[in-house]
């Protein structure tokens, strides 16, 4: 015979074990900039209800299910189910089951469409970065540039039956990748991404490297596929002090002891551009592609680099 269950009020306060997505969503709670952020959506978001329909849900709510989905990876059908198994996530979103509607998973998925539709996510990621420079984490005077390849479902049982044809395949080593890249401009000091830029895996990591740099750099940290003497010299001509790019080889030679411990020096100091690509694909999950094509897959790239700046600097805010 199942047991009476407990007045959730009262089974919460009994509950001896404060759960990691509890602390972690807590944490969030606390430096994430609200206001500034539901300010720059408020303008696009809809007053009424379509057709003299229902209200539309309150912004607040909906901007923290996409963010729920961002950093648990849920698709829209399991944003909304989530919602209904999990009290800490409906605590987050401000919802009281019975009291509450909890939107279903088309009007989580328009939301994101609106997000996308007038570039929001790229306002987000600038605002969260403008709020981080408020609290004192300034670029520095050094940036470091890598790219990671985003891979993509590469299986053709589909409706279209076909792969996605605005992503493609790149070589990496002896393994081949299908799916996009995203380029990114790191700030050596704090470890923030301050630029993001995407493409297709197919090309190569040095096409991008006016996109991710900031342009008050006096060093740059990159590995050898970016090696380069034209932008070398021209780095050096506007004022560069360090250029970071480890060096190669010569052709059919072998490196010398110099060039050597300079690459070993470079190695140290880029391994800090790693940390955002590990928030990204290991604390968010983000390992594959959600989307068809490179726009939706762009704008949501730059909210999970946006959350996850703050993720990074959340010791450091709440200090």
């Amino acid at each position: 015979m199942p047991k009476q269950p407990a007045i959730p009020g009262l089974r919460d306060a009994m509950k001896k074990k404060v759960t990691l997505r509890e602390v972690f969503l807590t944490e969030m709670e606390a430096v994430v900039p609200w206001r500034r952020l539901l300010a720059l959506i408020a303008p696009h978001y809809p007053k009424v209800g379509p057709k003299g329909g229902r209200p539309p849900m309150p912004l607040e709510t909906m901007l923290r299910i996409y963010f729920l989905q961002s950093w648990y990876a849920l698709s829209d059908p399991m944003a909304e189910e989530s919602l209904y198994d999990s009290d800490a996530m409906r605590r987050f979103v401000g919802i009281e089951l019975g009291d509450d509607r909890i939107p279903d998973e088309t009007t989580i998925l328009n939301f994101r469409h609106l997000l996308e539709k007038h570039q929001l996510t790229e306002k987000l990621f600038a605002e969260v970065n403008a709020y981080l420079a408020d609290k004192g984490v300034t670029l520095r005077s050094g940036t470091l540039v890598d790219a990671t390849i985003i891979d993509a479902p590469s299986s053709t049982k589909n409706k279209a039956k076909a792969r996605d044809p605005e992503m493609s395949s790149t070589k990496k080593g002896n393994d081949w990748y299908f799916g996009m890249k995203a380029h990114v401009g790191v700030d050596a000091d704090s470890g923030i991404v301050h630029s993001l830029e995407t493409t297709t895996a197919k090309t190569h990591d040095s096409q991008i490297w006016d996109e991710v740099l900031h342009g008050r750099e006096t060093s740059v940290w990159a590995d050898k596929g970016y090696v380069h003497a034209g932008r070398e010299a021209a780095f050096t001509k506007n004022g560069g002090t360090f250029w970071g790019v480890m060096r190669k080889a010569p052709k059919g030679g072998e490196m010398d002891e110099l060039d050597a411990l300079i690459n070993r020096i470079i190695a140290k100091v880029r391994a800090k551009v790693e940390h955002p690509f590990r928030i990204l694909k290991r604390q968010f999950g983000h390992v594959k592609t959600r989307y068809r094509g490179l726009a939706k897959n762009r704008a949501h790239l730059f909210t999970l680099f946006a959350l996850g700046n703050l993720f990074m600097m959340r010791r450091r805010l709440a200090a």
